[in-house]
């Protein structure tokens, strides 16, 4: 039996059981109601629309009459064919067709973007057994929590980044959110009016999300020590979005030297801020990182620090968190304070066990391991296949992809299109510069390495080959 929505006035001249008559009518006649749906009973709607029963029984009999409806005894009524155009469904059939999109191309046999992470490597027994726990004996996360992000989380994150990054800070400046680039959109949005400089090559999503509240983006070159001192004075912005523990996509790490010059630049001014996002920094395969830029400053009040666990658990687990000084902390809780939190508590609280627990620790040396063993694989076997003198292979120490120098090579766009004929998927790095392509050096791609199983390498690196080398 339907539910039906139904809005009577009783005001208007045309009578009740007429205004309800006409609405059922055309719900007939537009295909919202079908042949074979049965309407409520005439008590039971009537209670619905605090109209009397006759009111109900009249419109029906009219519909009935019509042969709208078939009346059946002790069953109800229920709709007939109507034979007119049906107008609804002649409107989503129109819909539709203007909807369809080309059929999607096959998928590659090899997608090696960066995006990608190895699921079978996500601790499912843990993580399940924390939530289950939380599940029974967890009554009050189905209540509001803090705003910020429960206390107890954020107590666990701050000895987190104190003890793995070096960031100095309290729980109190820590701000959990679904995601870097949501909290990154309510930084900007503090920070509206600003000018920041981004680094060129790098993601443009971060440019996208800070224009679009307000801030305008100068794209600053990188160099072998990524983002140039020089070119953001040149710049004249007074933000600096940076990626210094591993720059996208070139793999370059920034030196302590040039993370000092950058602080220098912070301090120079009022009103200047760094927003550090530690990109892949808990994925370092050779020496414990740098500590953060925000630790490099004792905590500071000039450096904003973004950090997520979007690639050390999962892309679908929207948790991540940012590091607010003074300053830009009492504007956030000003502007924000009255905001729900974001992220389910359920999950805030998995993960707030998962670290307190030493899961977390434990966790990444696991993924560490198996994500080193597949880039020295990947490495060896593409050093094999065209031999270790004709290619170049950056970005083996941090990160999750590495990038592809073939001297000589066909060009970026031909090696992209002829490593798809043969099922990889790869991008090219000019697609990373937003400005100055002529810059890019040529014959280089990226190839993301998270999601390729182990045993796949020696077919990656063979079909590779047979896109790039004409014997």
């Amino acid at each position: 039996m339907l539910e039906l929505t139904v809005c009577l006035d009783a005001e208007a001249e045309v009578p009740l059981y007429q205004q309800l008559y006409e609405h059922l009518a055309g719900q007939i006649r537009c295909g919202m109601l079908k042949k074979g749906d049965r309407l409520p009973g005439k008590r039971n709607l009537a209670g619905q629309l605090a109209v009397a029963v006759n009111t109900v029984d009249t419109a029906y009999q009219m519909l009935v009459a019509e042969g709208y409806l078939e009346a059946r005894e002790r069953s109800g009524f229920f709709v007939l064919e109507y034979a007119g155009a049906p107008v609804w469904e002649g409107l989503a059939a129109e819909q539709a067709e203007a909807e369809k999109e080309a059929p999607p191309s096959p998928a590659p046999r090899f997608d090696l973007s960066t995006g990608a992470v190895d699921t079978a490597l996500f601790p499912f027994r843990t993580w399940g057994r924390l939530q289950k726990e939380l599940l029974y004996n967890g009554e009050e996360l189905l209540r509001h929590g803090h705003r910020q992000g429960d206390m107890e989380l954020r107590r666990e994150l701050a000895e987190y980044l104190r003890s793995y990054r070096g960031v100095v800070c309290t729980p109190g400046q820590i701000v959990v959110g679904a995601g870097v680039e949501y909290l990154l959109g309510l930084l900007a949005q503090l920070l509206r009016g600003s000018t920041a400089a981004v680094e060129n090559p790098g993601y443009d999503r971060p440019r996208t999300i800070l224009e679009n509240n307000g801030i305008s983006c100068r794209c600053v070159d990188i160099d072998g020590g990524g983002l140039s001192p020089a070119g953001l004075e040149e710049s004249g912005a007074d933000l600096c979005y940076v990626t210094p523990s591993h720059h996208f996509p070139t793999g370059v790490t920034m030196p302590a030297g040039r993370r000092a010059q950058l602080l220098r630049w912070a301090g120079e001014k009022p009103g200047r801020f760094i927003l550090e996002d530690d990109y892949d920094a808990e994925f370092r395969f050779d020496v414990r990182p740098l500590p953060s830029l925000q630790g490099m400053a004792g905590g500071a009040g000039r450096v904003v620090y973004l950090c997520t666990f979007s690639k050390s658990l999962a892309p679908s687990i929207r948790i991540a968190c940012m590091v607010l000084p003074g300053e830009l902390l009492e504007r956030y809780r000003e502007a924000f304070g009255t905001y729900s939190n974001t992220v389910s508590r359920f999950e805030q609280q998995t993960l707030r066990r998962f670290l307190e627990g030493g899961y977390f620790t434990r966790h990444l040396a696991r993924m560490r391991s198996a994500y080193k063993g597949r880039m020295e694989g990947l490495a060896a076997a593409l050093e094999e296949e065209f031999g270790r003198e004709n290619i170049r292979l950056a970005g083996r120490h941090t990160g999750l992809h590495l990038l592809l120098t073939l001297p000589g090579g066909p060009g970026e766009r031909e090696m992209a299109a002829s490593a798809l004929r043969e099922g990889v998927r790869v991008r090219g790095l000019s697609e990373y510069y937003m400005e100055r392509r002529e810059r890019c050096p040529e014959n280089s791609v990226i190839l993301g390495y998270a999601g390729l199983r182990d045993e796949d390498i020696p077919e990656l690196a063979g079909a590779l080959k047979r896109a790039w080398v004409k014997e």
